[in-house]
């Protein structure tokens, strides 16, 4: 009868998941909270807790980073990003995907790719290069990006799961291994995708726009695409008020004894202390910078926030009423499993990214069930990082449309068959690359 019921409880949060994947964003959030409705109220479990943590840690990282958008923070580091991948556009295949990585992971968000995609895609084809190699390896390492970033929804998750309890595996500690990997991985993913895809000269699509003047050869197409963006002195102050703040989240995570104490005369977890950070960092651009606080609203770094805090919020409630009243069983019965085989967690997250687009839901949906399987937090990080890159084996991705969208010569496709497209390839390689560099850091500093 147990068993039975087991069953009933978890097909109903895979229909909950399920259901709100089909609905996407903010219906990934509703549908979590109906499904712990149906666990509550018809199945009689005891309600779980809510994400409070990452929710307060997503949100003030929410209004710091739509602050110094409206800004122009986030011009000024499009600016600064378009600038560097010029600088080497002969290898730009290794230097977009980096660039973006790093812009990605300072700035806590993906959404820093989409004015640098028109830029990619010109210096590559202006250079003899494939654009389809630089512009889709640049995507997916926005995805794992995530996973190194101390200001992004899905560390926010992260953090609240294992720097408490007998854990105490900080946010420093998950960078330590989750940053080296990530880079690791991207240049391993460069050298492959570099080979993808048939050369400008060689490819009769590319050769047939060019026959047609529908576009231009590659040694006459002119001067390179700028980034349209408007630079200021103002969103320059903003970027570097909010790179401050980063990097002190980054201190205060590498040193304890320097943070302030809480009641117990303990020092300050990180979770407050990147809530007060941010918020302080929001505050400053706005005193400094003076930005139109009405506008923060209505950014786009705001609104993708939300709904992700909201898809965080509902699933991650969901999940833990489901775990907490299985947690035995969990960690005997999967336990066992997990132990033998680990990839099985990095699949797990690897799909759940693939079903969501959502590393945070990701990470508060399949983490748990890692930690309490008997994972060591270090491996269980290494492994993690990797399956980011999930978000991206599907065509269905805002920027990979885009990436798709400014490639004029047509060589980055979406493809017809869900496998077919430009970005499938460089989603396994550089998961693949990823993971195995980060599982074997995180079994080094287990």
């Amino acid at each position: 009868m147990d068993t039975v019921r087991f069953i009933v409880e978890l097909f109903v949060v895979l229909g909950a998941i399920v259901m709100g994947t089909r609905s996407s964003g903010v219906g990934l959030g509703l549908w979590g909270g109906a499904g712990v409705a149906v666990l509550v109220f018809v199945l009689g479990l005891p309600v779980g807790s809510p994400p409070v943590d990452a929710l307060l840690i997503v949100m003030a990282v929410i209004v710091a980073s739509a602050t110094m958008q409206v800004a122009g923070g986030i011009d000024w580091m499009v600016s600064i990003a378009a600038k560097l991948i010029a600088t080497n556009p002969k290898r730009i295949t290794f230097v977009a995907p980096l660039v973006s990585f790093l812009f990605a992971v300072g700035a806590g968000t993906s959404n820093i790719l989409y004015p640098l995609l028109p830029v990619i895609s010109d210096l590559s084809y202006r250079n003899g290069v494939r654009p389809s190699r630089p512009l889709s390896l640049s995507v997916v390492a926005t995805g794992v990006a995530l996973a190194c970033s101390p200001v992004s929804a899905a560390m926010a998750a992260m953090v609240t799961l294992t720097a408490v309890g007998p854990y105490n595996f900080e946010l420093i500690d998950i960078i330590k291994v989750t940053f080296p990997a990530a880079l690791i991985g991207i240049i391993a993913a460069a050298f492959v995708v570099n080979k993808l895809g048939k050369e400008i000269e060689e490819d009769p699509e590319i050769q047939a726009k060019i026959a047609a003047g529908v576009i231009a050869a590659p040694d006459a197409a002119g001067s390179a695409a700028e980034v349209q963006v408007t630079v200021t002195k103002e969103g320059r102050n903003a970027a570097l008020i909010f790179f401050l703040g980063v990097a002190a989240i980054v201190v205060f995570g590498l040193w304890k004894g320097i943070r302030p104490l809480d009641a117990s005369g303990n020092p300050m977890a990180m979770t407050p202390m990147i809530e007060v950070i941010m918020l302080l960092v929001g505050t400053l651009i706005l005193l400094i910078c003076k930005p139109k606080i009405s506008e923060v609203p209505s950014t786009s770094v705001f609104k993708a926030g939300m709904v992700s805090a909201i898809a965080l919020f509902g699933l991650a409630w969901l999940t833990d009423t489901f775990l907490s009243a299985h947690t035995e069983q969990i960690a005997t019965g999967v336990g066992a499993l997990v132990q033998q085989a680990p990839w099985i967690f990095a699949l797990g997250v690897f799909l759940v990214c693939v079903l969501t687009t959502s590393q945070s839901t990701a990470t508060r949906t399949v983490v748990p069930i890692g930690l309490a399987a008997g994972m060591a937090p270090a491996l269980l990080t290494g492994m993690w990082a990797g399956a980011f890159a999930g978000i991206y084996l599907l065509p269905t991705n805002g920027s990979q449309i885009a990436a798709a969208n400014f490639d004029a010569s047509g060589s980055t496709k979406l493809g017809t068959k869900l496998y077919d497209h430009s970005f499938f390839v460089p989603t396994i390689v550089l998961a693949v690359c990823t993971l195995i560099p980060g599982a074997i850091l995180g079994a080094i500093l287990s």
